[in-house]
C-alpha cells in the first residue's frame, strides 16, 4: 500500500452547504484512515460561504474559491514534499482546483476524472453559478481568470492530459447548453467503459496519461456520483445508472497502483442523504479495496 496522508477539505464554496462538507467525518468515521494506515495531515477550512452570485464572473464565491485553491495547494504540496501520497476528502468538486495547482507548481501532470458528470459548464450555461459544475472547464483554462489562472500558472492541466471516464450526462448537458468537450480531451463515457470493460478502459486511461511526452504523473479525481445511483443515492445531483462498485474498484485499483498516480481526491458524497450510513460504508470499502487494503 502507498504511504497515504489524508487532508480534509470540507469546502462547499462551489456548491452550497448541502451536507457534502460532512464527507470527511463520514468516511473517517467509517474507518478510511485506519484501513489505509494513513497519516492525518490536517484540515483546510474554507472561507465563509456567500450565496450571492458574483455579477462580474457569473459564479458563486469566486474570491473564496480562489483563496481556497491556494490554501489547499499548499497543504497538498506539503504532503508531496514529505514523500507521501495525498488523499483529499472534499467537499464539493471545486477542491480539484487546489489539488491540481499543487501539481502545476511542480510541472506538467495529468488528470483521471471519474465523475457521473463532465462538469464542463461555462458560467452562462450553469443555472446557479456553481463552480462544482465547471471545475474541469476551469482546470483546462476556460472561465474567469481568477479561477483559471491562479498564480499565473493556468491552465492547471492541459486538455490532452485529461481522461474523463464514466460520465453519463451528455444528453442533459447538451440540452442545457454546456460547451462541448474539446477534441483533445480523452472522453470515455459510461457506454464506452461498458463496451471495453472496466479493466481495459482503466488500462487505456493510464496509458493515455503516462505515454511518451506526458508529464510527471497524474491526479485521480473521484466524484461519488460516478457510482450507480441504485447503490449511491447520497449525492446532490442524481441521475440513473452509473458504474457498479466492482467496476469502480477495478478502475481505481488499476489507476492507483500504477507508478504514475501522485494523488487522489473524493468529493460530493453527502452524509445527510445517507441516514443509516450504508452508502458511507460502501464507498469506504470501495476505496480501501482500490488501494489494496482489503482483498
Amino acid at each position: 500500500m502507498r504511504d497515504v496522508a489524508i487532508i480534509e477539505a470540507p469546502s462547499v464554496l462551489g456548491l452550497r452547504p448541502s451536507g457534502v462538507e460532512e464527507l470527511p467525518d463520514a468516511l473517517l468515521g467509517a474507518g478510511l484512515a485506519t484501513g489505509l494506515g494513513a497519516l492525518r495531515a490536517g484540515r483546510v477550512e474554507p472561507p465563509p460561504y456567500d450565496p450571492e452570485r458574483d455579477r462580474a464572473t457569473g459564479v458563486l464565491n469566486p474570491a473564496g474559491v480562489a483563496a481556497y485553491t491556494v490554501a489547499l495547494a499548499d497543504a497538498v504540496g506539503g504532503v508531496l514534499d514529505d514523500g507521501r501520497f495525498p488523499v483529499v476528502l472534499g467537499g464539493d468538486c471545486s477542491v480539484l482546483l487546489g489539488n491540481l495547482l499543487a501539481l502545476r507548481r511542480r510541472g506538467r501532470h495529468g488528470l483521471l476524472f471519474l465523475d457521473g458528470h463532465t462538469d464542463f459548464y461555462q458560467p452562462s450555461a450553469e443555472p446557479l453559478g456553481e463552480v462544482a459544475s465547471m471545475e474541469l472547464a476551469l482546470a483546462t483554462g476556460r472561465g474567469p481568470g481568477v479561477l483559471t489562472d491562479p498564480e499565473g500558472l493556468g491552465p492547471l492541466v492541459r486538455e490532452e492530459d485529461v481522461v474523463a471516464l464514466g460520465f453519463r450526462d451528455t444528453e442533459e448537458s447538451t440540452a442545457a447548453g454546456m460547451q462541448p468537450l474539446p477534441p483533445a480531451l480523452h472522453a470515455m463515457d459510461l457506454a464506452a467503459v461498458r463496451d471495453l470493460g472496466a479493466a481495459e478502459a482503466a488500462r487505456r486511461a493510464v496509458g493515455l496519461l503516462t505515454g511518451e511526452g506526458r508529464g510527471s504523473g497524474y491526479w485521480v479525481h473521484l466524484d461519488a456520483d460516478v457510482l450507480d445511483d441504485a447503490v449511491m443515492p447520497a449525492v446532490d445531483y442524481r441521475q440513473p445508472g452509473g458504474l457498479s462498485p466492482e467496476e469502480l474498484r477495478t478502475v481505481l485499483r488499476t489507476a492507483l497502483s500504477a507508478p504514475g498516480a501522485v494523488g487522489f481526491d473524493v468529493t460530493i458524497f453527502n452524509p445527510r442523504l445517507d441516514p443509516d450510513g450504508s452508502a458511507a460504508s460502501l464507498l469506504t470499502e470501495c476505496l480501501l479495496r482500490a488501494f489494496g487494503g482489503r482483498d
